[in-house]
């Protein structure tokens, strides 16, 4: 680390476990910043993006972008970042770290182990994980599917209800072709028009199924399978066409990674 204080962004969807790691980090390494405290992935890319910190502890599992993805964005937004994954037991997953140059914390976290792991960020170059990391998230890419649920999640949501004028209307979430936040509702769009969710969108991303449904934007949730090709600008942003609608939908740039392999 260099001599100014080290900063750093902390990604945890459950907010006693993202507060209770909080503390822990304040205790243990008093001299580090914490920028930003994330509730989900999307918010832990644009933290990224926006602060460029030294260090980031990502969850894995998390609605909407899970911490493999959060990483993998990382790679562009801020290439400098140096990952620590925390992660529920999952003995494939701790087999693949320990054979890496990158660093896990094991949840319920200990405080040794979290020691052990500031000692590592503070006295080890992060020269070798870029290229650790990279082979780390092919590795376990499979095996840790984006939006693999918890155990104790609820199946990914099928139908949903929403108002268009005096009318409600059931819509199968696979004809939805995005989702887009409209204030504290969220707008539904399919090929055949628009309605209104009672839902705010940050809600959606814990029960759509995330392996097909991406935020790509703050206020835009898209359906992969309605996407019909992305192009990138010259400033890293990009847009999205759709199959079934004729508008076009901004990617913020930090999401660009999601289509790194489309």
């Amino acid at each position: 680390m260099s001599e100014r204080a080290p900063t750093c962004v902390v990604a945890e969807d459950e907010a006693l476990l993202r507060e209770a790691l909080v503390e822990q980090l304040r205790q243990a390494w008093p001299a580090l910043q914490i920028v930003a405290e994330c509730e989900d992935g999307a918010s832990a890319v644009e933290a990224l993006a926006e602060y460029r910190p030294d260090v980031a502890f990502l969850d894995i599992r998390m609605p909407g972008l899970t911490g493999l993805e959060v990483a993998a964005a990382a790679a562009d937004a801020s290439p400098h970042t140096r990952i620590v994954f925390v992660t529920a037991f999952d003995q494939y997953a701790i087999d693949a770290f320990e054979r890496g140059a990158v660093d896990y914390l094991l949840k319920p976290i200990k405080s040794e182990r979290l020691a052990a792991t500031i000692d590592r960020l503070q006295t080890r170059s992060g020269n070798n994980e870029a290229a650790a990391l990279a082979a780390l998230l092919e590795r376990l890419g499979p095996t840790l599917a984006p939006g693999r649920p918890r155990d104790n999640a609820p199946p990914p949501l099928t139908w949903i209800t929403a108002s268009a004028g005096r009318e409600t209307r059931l819509i199968l979430v696979d004809d939805v072709a995005y989702f887009r936040a409209d204030n504290k509702y969220t707008t539904v769009v399919t090929a055949e028009g628009e309605a209104l969710l009672r839902t705010p969108i940050r809600d959606l991303l814990t029960v759509l199924d995330a392996t097909t449904f991406k935020q790509i934007h703050r206020s835009t949730i898209v359906n992969l399978k309605a996407v019909a090709g992305v192009v990138r600008d010259d400033s890293g942003r990009g847009t999205v066409r759709l199959k079934s609608r004729p508008e076009t939908l901004p990617v913020s740039a930090p999401f660009m990674a999601l289509f790194r392999h489309m």
